[in-house]
């Protein structure tokens, strides 16, 4: 028989987990109230992006009387986390959809061929993410003649150091991480699974790594960070030891990369590049680069970051970062009144504001927890 006492101690017990299981409760719903009022914040931000953005488009349908640009700004009307921006509701997106297609040319690149630098890697690659962002059909044999011809510029000899890489397109002696990065992200989100491209590109990836137990290149250092290319050329420059910088947008590309290439998130190199960038995570800048292409980081940022799929790190000083409400607090931070976004420093573009806000507002698309 139970006493007295042992009664009030259950129920003491009783109570004592029924307040704690409130507080549980209590504090999981603050938690999601904070969330959904970011995503909020997100979408608002983004909307008033696309409405400045909008505005920005000729006559003609193109943006910054660019291709690429034109092609970046219509993946992120296609690409709202809210799905406001079908192809078949907004002839404006039909206009430049239109424009990009018209310039697909017999070998399958898309891009002006009087406009210097022409790029045709770059304006193809971003050209597929636009069409394919659609789902309409129609767009399917254009996509799979580009799909034809990014496949045809990766390097295919395997005594070059710049085995598996792809170029500009319209530069033969260049082969970079930027540009084999853009071109497996086209590929890949455009239902490209071709493993026998990705083997080729894993080895181009291997060698733009700074880590020597899979990188034979006589620069190769151990951070696990990457480089703009694997003849040894960092953006970033050298160290005090006169090696090859590791950078964030390179990294950001490289660990995105080897994602898409199906390379195991618990694989040596990606668990290497992760590290890197926990020990190196800033929004402040593209670190390694100081304001050199934040935008471009940003986004290339969020697309590696959203896919390898860890909510909250820990970096070297022992931060956490739950790195998604951050990245996104930041950018609906630096947004201007008007809507758009821009980078004081004027390299690759980035103080061309519909360049920007493109990259901005792909970063939050891709960021946004789907």
């Amino acid at each position: 028989m139970k006493t007295k006492t042992q009664y009030g101690f259950i129920l003491t017990l009783l109570l004592v987990f029924a307040v704690l299981q409130n507080g549980i409760a209590d504090h999981h719903a603050a938690d999601t109230s904070t969330y959904t009022e970011l995503n909020k914040q997100v979408v608002e931000s983004i909307d008033k992006g696309l409405e400045w953005l909008k505005g920005q488009q000729a006559e003609d349908g193109l943006f910054a009387n660019h291709p690429g640009i034109t092609a970046l700004a219509l993946t992120a009307f296609l690409r709202h986390p809210e799905n406001k921006y079908a192809e078949a509701d907004h002839p404006f997106i039909q206009k430049g959809l239109q424009r990009l297609v018209g310039l697909q040319q017999p070998n399958g690149a898309i891009y002006d061929v009087e406009m210097q630098p022409a790029l045709p890697n770059y304006n193809t690659s971003i050209s597929i993410m636009a069409l394919s962002s659609t789902g309409n059909p129609k767009y399917d044999e254009v996509i799979k003649k580009a799909q034809g011809f990014l496949k045809r510029l990766q390097v295919t000899d395997e005594e070059s150091v710049y085995f598996g890489g792809i170029g500009y397109g319209s530069r033969q002696d260049v082969k970079d991480l930027s540009n084999l990065n853009i071109a497996i992200q086209a590929l890949k989100e455009s239902g490209s699974d071709d493993q026998e491209v990705w083997d080729k590109a894993i080895k181009f990836l291997e060698n733009t790594q700074n880590r020597s137990e899979s990188n034979d290149q006589s620069w190769a250092g151990n951070d696990g960070g990457f480089i703009y290319s694997p003849d040894g050329e960092s953006k970033a420059g050298t160290d005090a030891a006169g090696s090859p910088r590791s950078y964030a947008s390179m990294t950001y590309a490289g660990l995105l990369s080897f994602i898409y290439a199906n390379v195991d998130k618990n694989d040596e190199r990606v668990k290497a590049a992760f590290e890197w960038i926990k020990e190196h995570f800033t929004l402040e800048e593209n670190y390694g680069m100081g304001a050199q292409g934040l935008y471009y980081n940003y986004h290339t940022m969020a697309k590696a970051l959203r896919l390898y799929g860890q909510p909250t790190f820990v970096d070297a000083k022992g931060i956490t970062h739950d790195w998604y409400r951050e990245f996104a607090e930041k950018l609906i931070a630096v947004q201007k009144p008007e809507g758009f976004w821009v980078n004081e420093n004027s390299r690759w573009m980035e103080a061309l504001p519909v360049l920007a806000t493109s990259y901005a507002l792909l970063s939050l698309d891709t960021a946004y927890p789907k």
